[in-house]
């Protein structure tokens, strides 16, 4: 009897450890990206003996698959897809492919913002209560090469809305949407309710026997969101009101409600900055309170936690001013959080590739908080326009070098330095992570 073929669509971290899995379990696998395979994930190919194609497809190959695992980076429209999904072979995502083959619980994060850094806290919070847990996702190494190398009773998976594009039996315990803001809205053909449908297929599986976990603040949400429409228990997050359930701000006290289960902590407490990320402890905390960690170690925890890099993290203090990289806020949302966060007069770093942006929301916390802006893009216009009459200092910069040494001339005694784009990074640097290195290289060289 002849092997079942699968068709692994890019060779990249999901790519590369969907081919593994699959060849551990039996499958005749072939990969295929269109564009080039970085060297250490050919290297991995090599070594376990799979096959492999760059620099196109082979259509009449692919479709002889009985199975077809998709990079999330690769759109539905693409080409290739659409032939495949013609010929009648079934487009997975390599966090669904992962799910077949393992009985651990999993925890599933998404959100426009603040999804990294509630998936690393809840991971936190559950290895310090205890529990065998891995973290996964769009975090880190791939979940289907976790199933493989780390298995584990418990996964904190941190997952896109083009994970769950293509998810089928995917089925979280926990499930967790942090918000829903206007994010790569070129994906589902600039129509936010294709983006929100995807978002909330994390808990389209779950039971009643499930929970699930969203920001009652955030006005998609409320809306969409009928808590007894919905199959899992619900626990909804807020810091505006007082609720019977979930989690909720009591003055400067955070409280969570679970099934007669009362967990409080002070917000002076929490390692982490900003009203958003009291939102992000809610939520990680009410997982860790589900899934029965002992109070007293949730509070050390939150109090103990390190944040994700390249978010709200602080560099250095260099003559009583502060440093902070913040490249992984590459939308306006994003960037709001941080801006929110900020207690001292603040040299905003910021530009990129534009993705449309519109500043307004911004301009009330640039007016209070921000005395000098520092463009860093090939393309600065936008940002001079919106914010060139509200700060009166704007200079305009195409190195990331260039860009620290001239927030390090205009900051004064106890200013704060803020890298937070509120663009992606594609036209100066690799990514997001490669433009945060730069920034704490250069930051480090001062």
């Amino acid at each position: 009897m002849s092997r079942e073929r699968l068709a692994i669509l890019g060779a990249g971290e999901s790519g590369v450890g969907a081919a593994l899995l699959g060849k551990q379990k039996g499958y005749e696998v072939f990969v295929s990206d269109f564009g080039s395979i970085g060297e250490k994930y050919k290297n991995v190919l090599l070594q376990h003996e799979i096959e492999w194609e760059e620099g196109g497809h082979s259509e009449a190959r692919l479709l002889t698959a009985g199975l077809c695992v998709k990079s999330p980076g690769i759109p539905d429209t693409a080409p290739i897809v659409v032939a495949i999904q013609q010929a009648g072979i079934s487009v997975i995502s390599e966090i669904e492919f992962g799910s077949w083959y393992t009985p651990a619980k999993l925890i599933a994060i998404t959100g426009s913002n603040g999804k990294t850094t509630t998936a690393m806290l809840t991971y936190h919070l559950l290895k310090e209560g205890g529990l065998d847990v891995g973290l996964a996702g769009n975090i880190g190494d791939s979940f289907a090469l976790k199933v493989i190398r780390e298995p584990r009773e418990y996964y904190v998976l941190e997952v896109s809305s083009f994970q769950l594009d293509g998810i089928r039996d995917f089925h979280p315990h926990i499930s967790v949407i942090t918000n829903i803001t206007p994010d790569h809205l070129d994906r589902y053909a600039y129509q936010m309710e294709l983006y929100i449908r995807s978002k909330l297929r994390v808990f389209e599986n779950q039971t009643e026997a499930d929970h699930f976990i969203y920001d009652l603040d955030d006005p998609v949400l409320a809306r969409e969101i009928d808590p007894d429409a919905i199959r899992p228990q619900t626990w909804p997050q807020t810091l505006e009101k007082r609720l019977e359930k979930g989690g909720m701000l009591n003055e400067n006290q955070i409280e969570i409600r679970t099934n007669n289960n009362v967990l409080k902590m002070n917000t002076d407490s929490l390692a982490l900055e900003g009203q958003h990320n009291v939102k992000n402890t809610m939520a990680a905390a009410t997982v860790a309170q589900l899934l029965g960690i002992r109070k007293e170690t949730i509070r050390q925890s939150v109090a103990t936690f390190q944040g994700a890099p390249h978010r709200l993290e602080k560099v250095l203090k260099i003559q009583h001013v502060q440093y902070i990289n913040d490249s992984k806020a590459t939308n306006v949302n994003a960037t709001y959080y941080a801006l929110e966060s900020m207690k001292n007069p603040t040299v905003w770093i910021v530009g990129g590739v534009d993705k449309g942006n519109d500043y307004r929301s911004l301009l009330p916390l640039v007016r209070e908080k921000v005395k000098a802006i520092i463009c860093l893009g090939m393309d600065n216009t936008p940002i001079v326009e919106a914010f060139g009459n509200v700060v009166d200092l704007v200079v305009e910069t195409y190195a990331m070098s260039e860009a620290v040494k001239v927030a390090y001339k205009i900051a004064k005694r106890g200013d704060t330095v803020l890298l937070s784009p509120a663009c992606a990074s594609f036209d100066l640097f690799e990514n997001y992570e490669d433009r945060g290195n730069q920034f704490k290289s250069a930051v480090q060289s001062l």
